[in-house]
């Protein structure tokens, strides 16, 4: 299809109890549902292990350059959808599946403490919000494997990425409810960035 522009949507894979990350079920979701005609959305599972998610996420925007990636992570006793604003760099202290634990603590040595979006998170959850949705901006998102993937996205994008935790308790910790709100969510992210006069 001619002038389509690539969106990548990652998510996890399996952690803890989760056989089968909710993460991965809802960017397999969005792939079969889309984002829009002119948009080719890519999906790819991202090994909760700090080494390959830094690998992927620079191997995404050197290969795919994409228009904007976005990451779906899990709220564990969550049952609202969280927006993220920034990605930290540094204190990443709790190991991986693979009882791995960045060297300094770090994402990217000498890479700026945080770095944010250029989606107005705030304006998109606001809008959310205020039509019924249960959706809420944070600018915390935890220092794990999520904060780590977001900000290795973030520095390689140039602020062109959301990271999106999903719940995994309520109404919407099921891939069926969530899918369709996660794709009028980007779909909003992705007007704001083809109008940067909307952006923060």
């Amino acid at each position: 299809m001619s002038g389509s522009e690539a969106v990548v949507v990652t998510g996890f894979g399996p952690f803890r109890q989760f056989l089968v990350n909710p993460s991965w079920k809802a960017a397999q979701g969005l792939k079969l549902v889309g984002l829009g005609e002119r948009i080719d959305v890519h999906i790819k599972e991202v090994p909760v292990t700090y080494i390959k998610t830094q690998q992927i996420i620079a191997d995404i925007w050197q290969t795919l350059n994409p228009k904007f990636a976005v990451h779906l992570g899990i709220a564990r006793g969550s049952s609202v959808i969280i927006l993220e604003q920034t990605g930290k760099n540094s204190g990443y202290r709790d190991k991986d599946v693979c009882g791995f634990c960045p060297a300094n603590h770090c994402c990217m040595e000498g890479g700026p403490e945080k770095l944010c979006s250029v989606i107005n998170m705030r304006a998109v959850s606001k809008q959310f919000k205020e039509a019924g949705a249960d959706v809420i901006y944070s600018r915390d998102a935890g220092r794990y494997l999520c904060d780590f993937a977001y900000y290795c996205s973030l520095y390689h994008g140039q602020g062109r990425a959301a990271l999106i935790h999903i719940p995994t308790s309520g109404s919407l910790a099921s891939a069926d409810s969530v899918v369709p709100l996660l794709q009028t969510l980007i779909q909003t992210m992705l007007d704001q960035l083809g109008d940067p006069s909307e952006t923060a």
